[in-house]
């Protein structure tokens, strides 16, 4: 699938999804706010069945496995019905096994190094994490000195909130940003999915003079 439809809105939901009954209902209060793009993050041993259930139900909604850290990951993510993968890392082994399953994958880079490596494995859209904590959108801006003609591009993850996501996405090489804010773990845990909507509409009005 084309990556720059998956990505099209340039936010992704990242979420923490402790029970798989939650799973419909948080990403249909992230549809009801605007947002099609959900990660589910493989920090839970429910991941991949939330993963299955969401594309069962929800179609339009466009759903990512996070926290891809081993080949196996990628292949449960693969099963589940996953259309993107996203690492935290770099990981030679997590890279080949999405190129065999076909599955795009948003390895993790935050040095030149990195960025190098993945360029070499074959990814060209690349997560930059830890964002905030690695010194946010200028470190962002300085990678892309060597880097901004490759045609990289970033999807920076980690620390971001609703307050600095405009200054992200005004970056051109920004393909789109990761972020839990609008929807943490213990909002998903409560069930708070007006609140979860909320959350998401006010971030959706950030990207829309981006785009």
């Amino acid at each position: 699938m084309n990556i720059d439809f998956l990505l099209q809105q340039r936010l992704v939901c990242v979420a923490v999804i402790d029970q798989p009954d939650d799973a419909v209902p948080l990403t249909e209060a992230l549809l009801a706010g605007g947002l099609n793009c959900i990660e589910v993050t493989f920090r839970t041993a429910g991941a991949a069945e939330s993963i299955a259930r969401i594309r069962k139900a929800l179609p339009n909604a466009v759903v990512g496995a996070g926290t891809l850290l081993t080949s196996d990951n990628v292949k449960r993510a693969v099963d589940a019905g996953a259309q993107f993968g996203v690492s935290p890392g770099l990981s030679e082994s997590v890279s080949q096994a999405a190129h065999e399953n076909q599955l795009p994958l948003f390895p993790g880079v935050i040095t030149p190094t990195e960025v190098m490596h993945a360029l070499e494995l074959g990814w060209q859209h690349l997560k930059f994490f830890p964002a905030e904590t690695s010194g946010g959108v200028n470190a962002l801006k300085a990678l892309l000195g060597p880097f901004g003609h490759t045609g990289v591009k970033f999807i920076p993850t980690g620390g971001i909130t609703a307050a600095t996501l405009p200054d992200y996405l005004a970056v051109p090489q920004v393909a789109a940003v990761g972020g839990s804010w609008m929807a943490e773990r213990k909002l998903v845990a409560e069930k708070a999915w007006g609140k979860i909507t909320a959350l998401t509409a006010e971030a959706m009005k950030a990207t829309a003079p981006a785009k």
